[in-house]
């Protein structure tokens, strides 16, 4: 049994070197934006409702399992951690909340990672927070809770109908600020660094051209909101033209 947990800790943390924008991770994005585009609209045109229900759901399980397994994995291996493992970031804590936006169709959920995923998860789709690379476990488990996410939650919209709002946006925006604050309180208890509040990542993200600590995270705010902007702003220029309509 040891010798399994230590195989398993050995397989986690691997030197298998992730390379930003190599070959795989360039098809990974491709795909991303391929199912992206493609799936929704399949399913929107294709799939009956109990199917499009089926799959979504799928899909929701699917987005929360990527951390879940992850979190297990490490048990097993022994190497989970408090400090490291927790959802207290932003990525995981949508994870979680995805079967509730695709089984439930629970829209307060929806409108509020609907922006935390399309701003912050994006960025992590292009700057990915890993050490290893294809084909390791966590290459894969990256994708499916980021990029597949986005997806799901693009799926959440074109099928389920499901629209954001400027009031959607503030929502997020002041959920964003209390998952910031209750962090803030754990990051000190567990002297941890859960949402990067304490430091930077290790590895290169959008923060690196913030400033240092702590206006990085002044820096952050300001950018959010103006991605929280830009992610609506479709669905406010398609409301205007079938206004003018």
């Amino acid at each position: 049994m040891n010798e399994f947990r230590q195989s398993v800790a050995d397989y986690l943390y691997a030197p298998d070197s992730f390379h930003a924008f190599d070959t795989p991770h360039s098809i990974s994005l491709i795909l991303f934006l391929v199912l992206a585009i493609w799936l929704p609209i399949h399913a929107k045109k294709n799939l009956n409702s109990r199917q499009q229900n089926l799959l979504g759901e799928t899909m929701g399980w699917i987005v929360m399992s990527a951390y879940l397994s992850w979190v297990i994995l490490e048990i097993i291996g022994g190497t989970f951690s408090i400090k490291e493992h927790l959802p207290f970031h932003l990525c995981r804590f949508a994870n979680l909340a995805m079967p509730i936006i695709m089984i439930r169709k629970n829209y307060r959920v929806f409108e509020i990672i609907f922006f935390w995923a399309l701003s912050g998860t994006f960025q992590g789709v292009l700057t990915p927070d890993i050490t290893q690379g294809f084909p390791h476990y966590h290459f894969f488990r990256y994708w499916f809770a980021h990029q597949f996410m986005i997806v799901t939650l693009i799926y959440a919209v074109v099928v389920f109908d499901m629209r954001p709002t400027w009031r959607s946006l503030w929502r997020a925006f002041v959920g964003l600020n209390l998952f910031f604050l209750i962090t803030i309180p754990v990051n000190l208890l567990l002297d941890a660094n859960y949402f990067w509040i304490c430091e930077k990542p290790v590895t290169p993200s959008i923060l690196d051209y913030m400033g240092p600590h702590p206006w990085y995270i002044l820096s952050a705010e300001i950018v959010a909101l103006i991605h929280f902007i830009i992610v609506l702003l479709p669905f406010t220029l398609k409301k205007l033209r079938i206004q003018k309509s």
